[in-house]
């Protein structure tokens, strides 16, 4: 949870998710302005078709009405020119017309009485079909000169004849014989033809196109004729009388779109129906567009918003990984410098730090070599004031015995021990040097102790011409004779060597005194052992161990090796290092 955590709140989560939900939110605010607009103009477009297809049909229907105006003139001006409608010459034309003509169905003429003058093809009327009742002929009679156009309906004038048409009926006056004559001119049209017209409209998949006539609203044709008939089905005829536009209405649950238009010289209305859902639908297929397009863009925009986030996150995690080896104390690395301008400035910054970093480093290993110098000068200068004060001790008493000799040797043994010790301010000296500087010692703590001892200084060769930190063995010789010799009634014996073991150099200071536990000579080099205070109380022991270990450090130092009753062992391990200027 805790490295879950960790990764969304580091940089680069957060440019991604960051990057993501913003083009999101702003790809989503696009989309919802573009759905809004497409789907205004789709239902736009979907209005305006309808009304283009109704106007379509109404143009064509116009023409086709129009078309046969022409032809009803164009027979009547033929057959009635002269009154001679019988003429053979009038018969052969009108049989050439209807035989060219499909959608004409006859042409009649009557008398205003309703009597039959001449009609074609020729055909004997029907005694029940009551002529002077028919729809057409009334309006005729009732508006003479003005071509009127009848409801469809099935003509039954004549025998074995059942047709839909429509009937065209104008009342004339001709002359026939010098007579003024009152004539009714008949062509009735196959209803087919306009059902043609208006069939293969298509308004969706359920919409049609239906026509009502403007005076009482009766339904001129129906694609679903049969269902009105029988009244399984019904229009709203009322709102579509009163509307030149549209308008919208309800039939069985489902909403329509009702486009009306109203046809020229004939008094019908084409009234175009359309299902609001089927129109919706391309509402829906541009919602469904635009959520696939949001899903790809989505994708698109979280593979670049990520490749972003890594590219531009990319020197803050090098840096991330510099900073841990510098933790880890790897103070040599350094970061590249390279990138857009605040990476190579923060990069810069950061190796001038490590820089600063690394001189102060150097600076203090300076400054602590600096401290250990003065540490092991202020070691050796604890020990000059100490010996100097058990010497010049020895030297005013033997001078008040009056032991001349005694103190001229002393005395020049001292002066040659301080020449030594001196060493023109030198920390280092020869093992040849450390030696005679301890057999001067030892010749001045002979006599100051009444030959109370002996002693033997010996070395190999080899080790005369190295180096050791000066005055290392004069404490230990010191502390032989002390607690060591001091108190024995015997003759005691110091021997005091120098040798090369295992490329190192190994000084040993003996004594054959009363010799200590083993656990009481380890806790010498701790400090705490003998003698809190007072000469050879263990400080000046300790002293040139901690010089050692200071100088050459900690692998190097005092060792000791005691039994009581058997004496004393010191060995003093440095690293072997030659006198170059005296060997050449």
């Amino acid at each position: 949870m805790r490295r879950l955590n960790r990764g969304l709140s580091s940089i680069q989560s957060i440019m991604t998710w960051s990057f993501s939900i913003f083009i999101v939110l702003v790809l989503t605010i696009v989309a919802v302005l573009l759905h809004d607009k497409f789907s205004r103009t789709a239902e736009r477009s979907a209005y305006l078709s309808t009304r283009q297809i109704v106007n379509q049909v109404s143009f064509s229907l116009e023409d086709y009405v129009r078309s046969m105006s022409s032809l009803y003139r164009a027979i009547e001006d033929n057959m009635l020119a002269d009154g001679e409608w019988d003429d053979e010459q009038v018969k052969k034309q009108l049989d050439t017309l209807l035989s060219s003509r499909d959608d004409i169905v006859s042409i009649a003429l009557f008398d205003d009485r309703g009597t039959l003058l001449e009609n074609r093809p020729a055909a004997p009327v029907r005694e029940s079909a009551h002529i002077t009742r028919q729809s057409w002929f009334h309006s005729a009679i009732r508006v003479p000169d003005h071509l009127s156009f009848s409801f469809p309906h099935i003509q039954n004038m004549y025998k074995g004849t059942y047709k839909w048409v429509v009937s065209m009926s104008k009342g004339i006056t001709v002359y026939r014989g010098g007579k003024e004559m009152h004539v009714i001119l008949l062509v009735d049209i196959n209803f087919k033809q306009i059902e043609l017209l208006c069939s293969r409209v298509s308004l969706g998949q359920k919409g049609y196109v239906y026509i009502i006539d403007e005076g009482a609203g009766n339904i001129v044709y129906h694609p679903q004729q049969q269902l009105i008939y029988m009244g399984l089905k019904s229009e709203n005829v009322e709102q579509a009388l009163i509307t030149q536009d549209s308008y919208i209405d309800e039939y069985s649950g489902l909403k329509r779109l009702n486009t009306v238009k109203s046809v020229a010289n004939i008094g019908w209305k084409i009234v175009g129906v359309s299902y609001l859902d089927e129109i919706m639908t391309t509402r829906e297929e541009v919602n469904r567009y635009l959520v696939r397009v949001l899903a790809v863009v989505l994708i698109l925009v979280i593979l670049v918003s990520m490749l972003l986030a890594s590219t531009l996150s990319r020197p803050i995690r090098r840096m991330e990984r510099t900073m841990k080896s510098v933790e880890r104390g790897d103070f040599n690395v350094e970061l590249p410098v390279r990138g857009p301008l605040e990476v190579v400035q923060l990069s810069s910054r950061f190796n001038m730090m490590l820089h600063k970093i690394r001189g102060l480093m150097d600076q203090i290993v300076m400054e602590q070599e600096s401290k250990r110098k003065y540490e092991l000068e202020a070691l050796q200068a604890q020990i000059n004031p100490h010996f100097l004060y058990n010497t010049l001790n020895s030297v005013v008493r033997m001078v008040g015995m009056s032991r001349n000799e005694e103190v001229i040797t002393m005395i020049t043994s001292l002066s040659r021990l301080f020449r030594i010790s001196l060493s023109k301010g030198k920390t280092v000296i020869t093992v040849q040097e450390e030696l005679e500087h301890a057999r001067h010692y030892l010749t001045i703590q002979q006599m100051r102790f009444k030959q109370k001892f002996r002693f033997s200084i010996e070395a190999d060769e080899e080790a005369l011409s190295c180096l050791t930190l000066k005055l290392v063995l004069q404490p230990l010789i010191e502390n032989a004779i002390v607690h060591g010799i001091e108190y024995m009634v015997e003759e005691g014996m110091i021997r005091v060597s120098a040798a090369v073991e295992d490329r190192a150099l190994l000084l040993k200071v003996e004594d054959n005194g009363v010799g200590m536990a083993p656990d009481k000579a380890a806790k010498l080099l701790k400090g705490d052992g003998r003698e809190k205070s007072g000469p050879g109380s263990g400080v000046a022991v300790k002293n040139v161990h901690d010089r050692i270990q200071l100088y050459y450090g900690f692998p190097y130092g005092l060792e000791f090796e005691s039994e009581p009753e058997e004496g004393t062992t010191v060995r003093i391990r440095i690293p072997l290092i030659r006198d170059e200027a005296k060997e050449e």
